[in-house]
């Protein structure tokens, strides 16, 4: 479980836009100050780091004379727009009062979703870190949709950890870290250490009534960056000393324990680079070769098929209660695997060389 992070292993940090604003909206110096504070004490640990930050539309508030948040998508892009000169200057001038360079890295879905631009990213980011520069991450809000319906960005920052083979991946938030129940209304649990298939996780991750966006989303990346070995800690941002504790193993936050091995590159890529545009729904027999027999998905153990897609578009495979079981790249497009559901015989449906299990 919880153990000090392997020195000069790079470390990926990501803040949302809940800790660095103030009360009257726009970005809070102070707060800023204390995240630029901390990513310099882990580079000066030996730890090359990576910072993903939102808060690009709250800076472009203000400038806008906005009291709070447009409603709609295209007030969004403009208040990011606007917003994320201001807050790359306040990081790029913070870090260089501190003798250290700062680099923005906008990245979309698509991006990530593109083999050769995933890569491009993942050797641009390691360029930068071996030049002693902090890669300033966010999703590019103008041109994209998702990030800004859906809140901040605890799913971008596992994908850095990802493209970085980042040794820990620190989720800064409001509260201390995860506990079993809002302890905003409720008297809940405090989660210490959990492993990142713990069922206490599932009703924090949207699944159950527990279940909230802030701490959905941070469940998710969690989970997202165990699939490559990489631990999680969330944790509160006003933690004293908190960068130095977690670098060390102490107890602070809450440690999302990861799977023992690496997926491998290209098997990260087909579990969280690539949107699935389909599913696939499978029985218990296949469920049973898939996860404890490492087979190929084949026709014989398809019930259903969900949604329309060609070969090699991702896909999303399903138990018989509609629980994930792996993601892969289909063999067969969707109107042939149609004719095809049940019979012995065809073709395997996903390889299992494109296929990642996700239990």
């Amino acid at each position: 479980m919880r153990h000090p992070i392997a020195a000069k292993a790079p470390v990926v940090v990501k803040v949302g836009s809940s800790s660095l604003t103030g009360g009257g909206g726009g970005l809070d110096d102070s707060a800023i100050g204390a995240v630029i504070d901390m990513v310099v004490e882990a580079i000066g640990a030996g730890h090359p780091t990576v910072l993903v930050t939102s808060g690009a539309v709250a800076a472009g508030l203000p400038a806008l004379k906005l009291s709070k948040r447009p409603a709609d998508l295209a007030g969004l892009q403009v208040a990011a727009a606007v917003g994320q000169g201001f807050l790359m200057e306040r990081y790029a001038s913070g870090f260089k009062s501190r003798d250290i360079i700062a680099g923005q890295v906008l990245l979309t879905k698509d991006v990530l979703g593109n083999r050769d631009q995933y890569l491009n990213a993942r050797a641009a980011l390691a360029r930068m870190l071996g030049l002693g520069i902090v890669p300033v991450v966010n999703e590019n809000d103008t041109v994209t949709v998702d990030e800004l319906r859906l809140g901040d960005n605890d799913r971008l920052a596992a994908l850095a950890s990802h493209l970085v083979a980042a040794e820990l991946l620190l989720l800064l938030t409001d509260t201390e870290g995860l506990y079993t129940a809002d302890p905003r209304l409720v008297e809940g649990q405090f989660l210490s250490e959990v492993g990142y298939s713990d069922a206490v996780l599932d009703g924090l991750s949207g699944s159950g009534p527990l279940g909230s966006g802030g701490v959905a989303g941070k469940v998710a990346a969690a989970r997202m960056a165990a699939h490559s070995g990489v631990p999680t800690i969330i944790a509160s941002a006003r933690t004293p000393n908190l960068i130095k504790l977690a670098l060390a193993g102490e107890p602070v936050g809450t440690w999302v324990d990861p799977r023992p091995n690496r997926l491998s590159a290209r098997k990260l890529w087909i579990a969280f680079g690539l949107e699935a545009t389909g599913s696939v729904v499978v029985d218990a027999g296949a469920v049973t070769a898939l996860v404890e027999n490492d087979r190929s998905l084949l026709p014989v153990g398809i019930t259903a098929i969900r949604g329309t897609f060609g070969p090699e578009s991702a896909v999303e495979v399903l138990d018989p209660d509609g629980r994930v079981v792996g993601k892969g790249l289909a063999a067969i497009e969707s109107t042939e695997l149609s004719g095809l559901i049940g019979k012995k015989g065809a073709r395997e449906a996903i390889h299992r060389d494109d296929l990642v299990i996700l239990r």
